[in-house]
């Protein structure tokens, strides 16, 4: 009840502050969607974006596009890997670690140089290339992690590009998903303007001019820019795929990390549509006619455990333990007001890769205490464990709530949870760095939410050894042979139906190992104004803002 009557008065509060501080609409004839994001301050717009995936979603697959992308045109039907700025792609019959991939003709950047296969090596070398003159070490971390075998790429022709992987890699067309294209030309027009003392000062000048003005080849283009408070994005009419010119006009982005002030933004007028509105509010923005959208989506929201020397998570009695102690269907029917899928492991039954875990992760109180009894704990003894967590972003959906609930309910099975509240961007910058850099800050355990649209993302950096930081987000240095051997076997797999056995077969040996505390899938819940037209909600992180308008 503290939560709901602080929640509604903060919102009472908020809408009567911005009622009359609403920015105010553009001319009629002009069509401007405004969103509230969870975020608290705009992604980077140089090309590769931070602020986790809700950065991709909103400066990454607006302004720019990859290689490859993600279909994102149905709400019913898994979002999955489509071509992009390349139309093919084939890894050799000879040697595994070679790619060709076709390039899209005809495709110009915003500032209207060619796309082509230079762009491509230029844009594969900012991230990978130590002494390229645009290699920018701060767009390497949330890149290079995320496609960690690409080693180089090599112009075959004006159209034909040949990527090198480290090793054979049959997941590198998901994970070129990420790497977005930057125009070189509005780069080099920075770069000859810029001054500096040496080379690398001068790079650094033309990126962040360009982050200010920045040129890709995607559907929306950068109309302004104020960091921290708000980003504005109008259509690209002359958009390569003429089915996905946006409808509305311009998109204006709004940095929003509260959920009460989101929700009452939306409630005032201020935005037309707010991410992971206040759950508790949910039953008055349906009473006021406002939409709401949500759709089980491939993320997961759990704890990362520590396994460095010393860990409280190294007893897999404790790990399975904790994961026994949280009722699922209490969070999700109380605290988040059905806005959630409860978690059993990274992936549900039905999914190609869930696998037959033999360990069933539900709530059994008893369970758990007897487990922590085995451990050597009780009620006179309690655990001490501490998790760095955020106060908001992406995809944590309400993650200050959701601990505390989790640290109530621990409590019942012998845990002392101990919460390090920080910045969600920090929290992410941390995510990288692991649980043995001082950022960590004593935890035990991270909470970030991760993607699990592709092998990857939902298990591969995690679980492979050799994806401790600083090459990916192996946050709790994990280190078993078992693993490596699985994700060996299904990395070098290029047959998919072979290749889905070996990942359901390592995600298997995850739950068995109780390697993270499973809590909730996301359902991304959006609620917007009942003028938003065109709203497509797939089953995937990212959503397509171009089919969206807003009636008059």
């Amino acid at each position: 009840m503290l939560i709901k009557t602080t929640t509604r008065a903060a919102l009472i509060a908020a809408l009567a502050l911005t009622t009359a501080a609403a920015w105010p609409r553009a001319a009629s004839a002009e069509i401007v969607l405004r969103i509230g994001m969870t975020a608290a301050d705009i992604p980077r717009t140089l090309g590769q974006p931070d602020q986790g995936f809700e950065g991709n979603r909103f400066t990454g697959v607006t302004m720019y596009d990859g290689l490859t992308g993600w279909d994102l045109s149905s709400a019913d039907k898994a979002s999955v890997v489509i071509p992009g700025l390349a139309t093919e792609w084939k890894v050799d019959d000879s040697d595994k670690t070679k790619w060709i991939f076709k390039l899209r003709p005809g495709v110009t950047f915003h500032d209207g140089s060619p796309f082509n296969a230079d762009a491509v090596v230029w844009n594969v070398e900012k991230v990978l290339k130590q002494d390229a003159p645009q290699f920018d070490p701060s767009q390497v971390g949330v890149t290079a992690s995320r496609m960690p075998t690409l080693a180089s790429a090599k112009k075959i022709d004006d159209m034909t590009v040949e990527l090198t992987t480290k090793e054979p890699d049959s997941f590198l067309p998901i994970n070129l998903t990420n790497l977005f294209m930057a125009s070189p030309a509005k780069w080099q027009h920075f770069y000859d303007k810029a001054e500096g003392a040496d080379a690398k000062a001068k790079s650094q000048a033309a990126w962040t001019a360009f982050a200010k003005d920045a040129a890709g080849t995607g559907p929306w283009k950068m109309a302004s820019f104020t960091p921290r408070e708000r980003l504005e994005l109008v259509k690209n009419a002359n958009y390569w795929d003429k089915a996905r010119v946006p409808k509305a006009d311009k998109m204006v982005l709004l940095p929003m990390p509260e959920a009460n002030a989101r929700t009452a933004a939306l409630l005032s007028g201020q935005v037309d549509w707010v991410e992971a509105p206040a759950p508790d509010a949910l039953p008055e923005l349906k009473q006021r006619g406002f939409k709401l959208y949500a759709n089980e989506q491939p993320h997961v929201w759990p704890w990362q455990f520590s396994r460095v020397e010393g860990s409280p998570w190294n007893d897999i009695r404790v790990r399975k333990a904790a994961n026994l102690c949280v009722d699922r269907e209490g969070l999700k029917d109380g605290l988040l007001a059905g806005l959630m899928v409860p978690a059993t492991g990274t992936f549900e039954p039905g999914h190609p890769w869930r696998g037959k875990p033999t360990f069933e992760i539900k709530y059994d109180k008893p369970a758990a205490q007897k487990l922590m009894q085995e451990a050597g704990f009780g009620p006179n003894k309690k655990l001490t464990v501490k998790i760095q967590t955020s106060a908001s972003g992406s995809g944590q959906m309400q993650p200050l709530p959701m601990n505390e609930y989790l640290q109530q309910a621990l409590a019942e099975c012998y845990f002392d949870v101990q919460l390090d509240v920080i910045e969600w961007n920090t929290l992410f910058t941390n995510w990288r760095r692991g649980a043995k850099d001082p950022s960590a800050n004593g935890s035990n355990a991270t909470n970030v939410t991760y993607a699990a649209m592709d092998p990857f993302f939902a298990l591969v950096r995690f679980l492979q050894s050799s994806m401790a930081p600083p090459v990916s987000n192996n946050w709790g240095f994990i280190n078993n042979p078992k693993f490596d051997e699985l994700v060996k076997k299904a990395r070098q797999t290029f047959d998919p139906a072979a290749r889905d056995a070996a990942l359901a077969e390592l995600h298997a040996a995850s739950v068995d190992d109780a390697a993270f505390l499973y809590v909730a899938h996301d359902v991304g819940p959006r609620a917007m104004s009942p003028k938003v037209t065109g709203v497509i909600q797939p089953k995937s992180w990212f959503i397509d803002f171009s089919p969206i308008s807003i009636v008059p």
